[in-house]
């Protein structure tokens, strides 16, 4: 099975033009105020606007109320929620879109047990724990802490760099790959030879 990419934290048109020709199958927005790489609708519907029918534009939220995550939807396209907060699965899955439930990689945590929590996630994707922090904080965890048989059923993030996708998908053989800071120039703006880099890197990885 081929791993996907998904690039996140896109913040700018070109950058979604270069992660889209490069070969991304997904690519995400933030909406979370904090985040240096949050987005308005405004912003997002100006990204997302052209792009092709098979590339999955992801919505990012953070204990979000579901007012916003209704303004996000009725006012650009998003075809996959991500949930990073303390979601619960019913409220994740009442928003009409499929999603993914981020699970921090804290010590002791139950993949599998997660996994039957959030049966009705399309998968969860596994970040590295930092307390205080949702996700972004550029570091890896234990790839070995991740059960062979969920490995189909996660995408992998928590600074993944062209430098160890590589290694990362030989080892955990997910079924995606997630990566923001490890592909950029600047918070929030992608460095298009990065990209190209990571994507070599899953191929690589896939071969």
């Amino acid at each position: 099975m081929r791993t996907r990419v998904k690039i996140c934290g896109i913040t700018a048109r070109q950058d979604a033009r270069d992660a889209v020709d490069l070969g991304a199958d997904a690519l995400g927005l933030v909406f979370y105020p904090p985040s240096p790489r949050c987005v308005t609708v405004e912003q997002a519907r100006a990204i997302v606007d052209g792009l092709p029918p098979f590339v999955t534009v992801v919505g990012l939220f953070v204990n979000a109320e579901r007012a916003q995550i209704a303004t996000v939807l009725a006012g650009c396209r998003i075809d996959l929620l991500q949930f990073h907060g303390q979601e619960c699965p019913d409220y994740c899955a009442g928003h009409g879109r499929p999603y993914l439930k981020a699970v921090r990689m804290r010590e002791g945590v139950d993949l599998a047990a997660e996994r039957s929590r959030y049966a009705t996630a399309g998968a969860l994707l596994l970040d590295t724990y930092q307390p205080g922090v949702p996700g972004g904080t550029g570091e890896a965890f234990d790839w070995t802490r991740v059960p062979a048989a969920l490995a189909g059923e996660v995408v992998l993030a928590g600074g993944l760099t062209p430098d160890n996708v590589t290694a990362a998908v030989r080892q955990v053989r997910p079924y995606a790959v997630d990566v923001s800071g490890g592909v950029e120039r600047a918070k929030g703006r992608k460095d298009r030879d990065m990209m190209a880099a990571f994507m070599r890197g899953v191929a690589l990885g896939n071969g």
